[in-house]
């Protein structure tokens, strides 16, 4: 007889999952070329860390034993790391025992296509291909099956989906990232700052709503950390996407060109440092600025600013609409701590890492996100990052 708590076919499931996508990591790194122009280099290392997360499922057993699933959880997977969602999202669907429905971004058809097959033998998924997103969320919304729905973008469209909350038992929305910030207090290593901030600006083109997009560096590191930063950001490749050696491939998302323009236009008085727009390339723009704008802002752009006081850097960066990501490095003011865990979803404390590890928590706070969990006739909201598999499992 089967034992429908016996974690071991879902841990396979995930397992085969992960092997399936690195028999097709090199068709994918050309899919992400040919769509987005993301470079064959980082969909290579998007697909390996994915085959590894799924590979270490064993490590959320814990958090889902004894837990009941929701049934069918809908998703629409935005254009910047699909392979990604696909092991993240897909595989706590599979460890918990749910049905995952999902989407793809218009700019990714070749991507859904071959995510699409990868996933036909798994009778968990229900990838959907070629369907427009608002009709694909609204088919969602009409369907009484579905649970629980995951969706991302502007403000705008986490206020449309909030006001249908009533046919799902939990919403997700991860809405913009604004300018995740960094933070370099008079201790912090320089070496390590500059490098951290110039790997998680750039990586991809900075279009990851995990990239940084302005760096705050106390006036005594601020020169030794901005020439760190301007060494390693004029050392990236800008070419052909299928270049192995290339670090960021043609912008093909127009919007996002469109975004880094209005970047431009709105840092009045900027000192563009390096970087520029070369339709459809833009070279890694690096500006520094007396006064930042605060901004939803995607693609390779970073603004730096210099501070003497701390406690007027922690108050800055505080201050925004948006309460996605925060690095910081050195040692914070004491209160500091709080302050930023209270303002935003994901908070790293003088981290060192190329590409966000997926089993660390995701989301934000403020216009950057929030859950909607029904709890009885009440609904409950909360901000703050999560963990997928955990929150795949009712309360």
């Amino acid at each position: 007889m089967k034992d429908e708590n016996d974690p071991r076919p879902r841990l396979e499931a995930a397992h085969e999952l992960a092997e399936r996508i690195r028999d097709r990591r090199d068709d994918l790194a050309e899919a992400g070329a040919a769509d987005a122009g993301f470079p064959v280099k980082v969909t290579l290392l998007e697909a390996d860390i994915g085959v590894q997360h799924l590979h270490s499922m064993e490590e959320e057993l814990d958090w889902v034993s004894g837990g009941e699933p929701y049934g069918m959880v809908a998703a629409i997977f935005p254009y910047d790391a699909p392979i990604v969602m696909t092991a993240r999202l897909g595989g706590s669907a599979l460890l918990t025992g749910n049905r995952l429905r999902f989407s793809f971004s218009s700019w990714t058809p070749r991507s859904a296509r071959l995510i699409a097959d990868i996933c036909k033998p798994f009778p968990a998924f229900e990838p959907v291909v070629g369907q427009d997103n608002r009709e694909f969320g609204h088919r969602c919304v009409r369907d009484p099956a579905v649970r629980v729905l995951f969706v991302s973008g502007a403000s705008a469209v986490g206020a449309a989906y909030r006001a249908y909350r009533e046919h799902f038992e939990k919403l997700f929305f991860a809405g913009p990232g604004g300018m995740p910030a960094a933070l370099v207090f008079p201790d912090a290593a320089p070496e390590a700052a500059a490098r951290f901030i110039a790997r998680r600006a750039f990586i991809n083109g900075g279009q990851y709503c995990t990239t940084i997009k302005k760096a705050l560096i106390h006036s005594s590191l601020y020169g030794a950390v901005r020439d760190g930063i301007l060494r390693m950001t004029e050392s990236l490749k800008v070419g052909d996407p299928l270049d192995v050696e290339t670090d960021i491939g043609p912008i093909r998302v127009e919007r996002t060109i469109r975004i880094v323009e209005h970047a431009l236009g709105r840092c009045n008085g900027a000192r563009i440092l390096t970087g520029g727009i070369d339709k459809p390339f833009i070279h890694p723009l690096v500006l520094e600025v007396e006064a930042i704008p605060d901004l939803e802002l995607f693609g390779p752009f970073l603004v730096l600013k210099p501070f003497d006081d701390a406690e007027d850097a922690v108050r800055e960066v505080v201050q925004t609409r948006y309460g996605f990501l925060l690095a910081y490095f050195g040692t914070p003011p004491e209160d500091a701590p709080r302050r930023f865990a209270e303002n935003f979803g994901m908070v790293h404390d003088n981290p060192d890492f190329e590409f966000t590890p997926l089993r660390l928590p995701f989301g934000g706070r403020k216009e950057s996100g929030w859950i909607l969990e029904r709890r009885g006739r009440e609904w409950v909201q909360r901000d703050g990052a999560f963990l997928y598999s955990r929150e795949l499992i009712k309360p």
